[in-house]
């Protein structure tokens, strides 16, 4: 399912699943997304819903940014769905506090099934307990949506923090989710087409593990990584990235930060994110091949990269992306 997969078979296939209608995402940031998307008929997809940093862009107590008065400049907090077409199932990885507006998007581009039993949603894959990744979790709550049963991909830290601590122990309580416990290195078998495995990662863990997934379809793979303190920091626990990009077609990596200094009046030396800078030089003797399977995810309001200028030209011209709010990758 990975890199070594034959390249003919690949692009064949992709050439057979592309010939799909062009839909346009509704809400999405002007210069980053997709404005048409070409969907795949039968191949599993997983699509960007949201890309930014866990506030958003605009981001709470920046009264002067610019997206406040322009849907141009706005980001959702990153987030991907997963949809398998002929089964009509669909995931998401991460309940966000932009989850209304993610949703939405999910449905425009693959509609809830109408088949009697077959839930809106077949489950949600939570990272950790950060906000910009869980809170999203009180919409499936009596107040909102009065979700039944959802299932709820957590690993066991996480699982015990939900069940313990108000107000996400009523949605336990009430029903509106069901916990299923991941377990480190153990692929979960979505359907005879899809799986998933977490993979632990060094970042902060004040009230639980944190995780990247791995998503393999029947031809394809993702890697989805948001948060991580340091490459360095992973390579340490025994896992280097490069090996985990190898085996891989596509990975969404955290992009926080671009360097030192981009929040004025902090030293930003000890935060716990890979800087865009270093990233780059990591990566830099990377085979062009592998590089191109790198788009950036979770920017914070303060990132340049962001918007198209220098930053962004010195991603591209190092052979990187940054994700697109619509983008979407066949499986």
């Amino acid at each position: 399912m990975g890199a070594a997969m034959g390249s003919g078979r690949c692009t064949r296939t992709r050439a057979r699943l592309l010939l799909a209608a062009c839909v346009v995402l509704p809400g999405a940031s002007g210069c980053r997304a997709a404005k048409t998307l070409p969907v795949p008929r039968e191949a599993p997809w997983v699509v960007v819903l949201g890309l930014a940093q866990d506030g958003g862009v605009p981001q709470a107590g920046d009264a002067s940014a610019a997206g406040w008065g322009a849907p141009e400049h706005r980001a959702l907090v990153t987030c991907l769905g997963l949809v398998d077409p002929l089964s009509g199932e669909r995931w998401l990885f991460e309940a966000t506090p932009d989850l209304p507006e993610e949703l939405r998007r999910l449905d425009a581009l693959a509609p809830p099934s109408t088949r009697a039993g077959q839930p809106a949603l077949k489950g949600v894959f939570v990272t950790h307990a950060h906000f910009g990744h869980y809170a999203g979790l009180g919409f499936f709550g009596h107040e909102v949506m009065g979700a039944r049963g959802v299932p709820l991909f957590v690993m066991p830290r996480m699982a015990e923090f939900l069940r313990t601590s108000g107000p996400w122990s009523q949605l336990v309580r009430y029903g509106n989710v069901e916990l299923r416990e991941l377990a480190a290195g153990s692929t979960v078998r979505l359907n005879e087409r899809l799986s998933v495995t977490p993979l632990p990662v060094p970042h902060r863990q004040e009230f639980s593990e944190v995780i990247a997934l791995r998503i393999d379809g029947p031809e394809r793979s993702v890697l989805f990584l948001p948060d991580i303190d340091s490459w360095e920091e992973w390579d340490a626990w025994g896992t280097r990235i490069e090996d985990q990009l190898a085996g891989v077609d596509r990975a969404f990596l955290d992009g926080t930060f671009w360097a030192n200094g981009e929040i004025p009046g902090r030293d930003m030396t000890g935060f716990p994110h890979p800087f865009l800078v270093h990233s780059l030089e990591r990566f830099a003797a990377l085979p062009p091949e592998e590089r191109a399977k790198i788009r950036f995810v979770h920017l914070n309001h303060t990132n340049p990269a962001l918007r198209e200028g220098p930053e962004r030209a010195t991603l591209r011209a190092a052979g990187f992306e940054i994700a697109r709010e619509g983008e979407l990758f066949a499986l």
